[in-house]
């Protein structure tokens, strides 16, 4: 029986979030195929690892929960992975073929995680390094999407300390971009740091608001007539498929944490969220968004599943994307739910492309063999040169 790890938590604003999608992510795994090893990464950087963590219940004493629970870590020996405890004289350890990682935000799903799971060499889902580093870095994103023809919301972005020192002009810039304006920080998810102006005071204010998660800025032309729209992307390569649309509700001018994951207080994640599935919109506006979505994951080099988020001005039907999430809250299985994929054949999709995308980066070259270091003379050698 092939052994998954579903790795998820990190210290990122979107932690809980995280924990909540895996549970989901989990239940939704065919335990008669694969035996499922949860792997939860907590705030204090250790790795944790128990059947107990199958039961979401256990996190809602997490200082608990890391006292009570050895500490892990995982590792490669003899071609093989394991997950092993620290402490014991006679540590337990347990092997692993496959990592899922269920993983939102900073320091996890911008490319981190994934770039731990690469120098390990083990198999992984979802999007890899490079993907993950650009889909959550909003700058870099937008750079690409328009070198690549993708329609984007007028924008521009800073630094928080290149504001301090160049006040006047940047004011002058924001201006020209003309009010409303979207304040956010460049890497940061879940709507957090977020904020809509329509003044230069209330820009300033948010500006601050922004720079306490990322001294990179962003500021966009907001939609005034907004309709928000999500598609996701599932595949591998050129072997790509777009999801149903959907068009979320919210409470506030923007769609916030709170209206994300925080309905009546019972949370299911991005599954909770108020919505409209499939979203109602002409069969030739549905089309051309998915067109839109397909090329948007192919050129940030995404695989796996991932969600991308666009902004539909209802008054001039312009559509624009405006970011993807390469690791989406609860997987976005509520919309493959609704193009005819139950989230157990999304989870078993996720965990064949991972195997194949294996299998394919054997036969790559990734070493050089040489005999350089046969001829090198050592620093006095180089002296010499």
């Amino acid at each position: 029986m092939i052994k998954i790890a579903v790795i998820f938590g990190g210290d990122s604003v979107e932690h809980e979030v995280s924990i909540i999608s895996a549970s989901q992510a989990m239940a939704a795994i065919d335990q008669t195929l694969y035996e499922v090893i949860p792997l939860y990464y907590a705030k204090n950087h250790q790795l944790y690892s128990s059947k107990d963590f199958l039961d979401i219940a256990i996190f809602k004493d997490i200082k608990k929960l890391t006292k009570h629970y050895p500490s892990v870590m995982l590792y490669k020996e003899n071609q093989k992975f394991y997950i092993q405890s620290i402490k014991g004289l006679f540590p337990k350890k347990e092997v692993i073929d496959l990592v899922i990682p269920v993983v939102h935000g900073t320091r996890c799903e911008d490319g981190s995680i994934q770039g731990f799971l690469e120098t390990l060499g083990i198999p992984y889902s979802g999007s890899d390094v490079l993907a993950g580093a650009v889909g959550q870095d909003k700058v870099f994103m937008k750079h690409i999407l328009e070198n690549c023809g993708l329609p984007i919301v007028p924008w521009l972005w800073f630094y928080i300390y290149d504001l301090e020192a160049n006040k006047v002009d940047y004011l002058k810039k924001f201006a020209k971009l003309g009010y409303p304006l979207v304040v956010k920080p460049a890497n940061l998810g879940s709507s957090v740091g977020i904020t809509l102006v329509n003044n230069e005071t209330d820009l300033l204010k948010a500006i601050e608001l922004a720079g306490q998660y990322d001294l990179k800025i962003v500021v966009e032309k907001a939609i005034t007539h907004l309709r928000e729209i999500n598609c996701s992307v599932l595949g591998l390569y050129d072997d790509l498929k777009a999801s149903a649309l959907e068009e979320v509700g919210k409470q506030d001018e923007i769609l916030s944490y709170a209206d994300k994951y925080s309905s009546q207080g019972k949370s299911k994640g991005m599954a909770s969220l108020s919505r409209v599935c499939p979203a109602k919109l002409s069969a030739h506006m549905t089309e051309e968004i998915q067109t839109l979505a397909l090329r948007t994951f192919k050129v940030l080099s995404c695989s796996g599943v991932a969600r991308i988020d666009f902004l539909l001005d209802a008054e001039t039907n312009q559509i624009y994307v405006n970011e993807i999430n390469t690791n989406p809250g609860s997987l976005s299985f509520y919309l493959w739910e609704a193009s005819g994929v139950s989230f157990p054949e999304l989870m078993e999709k996720l965990i064949q492309q991972a195997i194949l995308r294996q299998r394919q980066r054997e036969k790559m070259i990734f070493s050089y063999e040489t005999n350089l270091l046969s001829t090198f003379k050592g620093s006095k050698g180089a002296k010499k040169q």
